[in-house]
């Protein structure tokens, strides 16, 4: 198998870490703040 042809491979420039970024920052800014309703809700049930 020759290892040119293999596109799922990352890329030996390492990529640019601005895209990672935004990329965790689109999927953890709306996880964080469903965690911290659901926290805030949670914490009405124990008043």
């Amino acid at each position: 198998m020759n290892p040119q042809l293999n596109s799922s491979a990352p890329a030996a420039d390492g990529g640019s870490g601005g895209s990672v970024v935004l990329a965790w920052l689109v999927v953890g800014l709306p996880l964080a703040w469903g965690v911290s309703q659901t926290f805030l809700k949670a914490l009405a049930l124990f008043k």
